[in-house]
């Protein structure tokens, strides 16, 4: 899983073994419930701060209780690591903000 421009295959996606992210289509999608506005607010900050850091965006969605995510690689049309890893530190930053995702 290291080029980031290659898309990934079914397989690559289940070993990755990310918890609290789906696959729809081609993209990863989860929900944290923040279960506060401002605890969303900090996550979508953090996501955004760190998105900048790799160039690379996700959809968001904040709403009072929830963010919801959305990660695709639209250059390839789907997944790649680049997805994998930015899951990997949003779902970190989640943690570090005592937020669970609403599987």
């Amino acid at each position: 899983m290291t080029d980031p421009q290659r898309k990934l295959s079914p397989a690559e996606l289940a070993q990755a073994g990310l918890t609290g992210w789906n696959l729809t289509g081609e993209t990863l999608t989860a929900t944290f419930r923040t279960r506060k506005f401002s605890t969303g607010l900090e996550l979508v900050n953090r996501i955004g701060a760190s998105a900048e850091e790799v160039n690379h965006h996700p959809d968001l969605t904040l709403t009072y209780s929830t963010v919801g995510v959305t990660l695709s690689s639209h250059d390839v049309g789907g997944i790649t690591s680049r997805d994998i890893d930015l899951a990997r530190t949003i779902s970190g930053h989640a943690a570090d903000l005592g937020v669970a995702t609403a599987e």
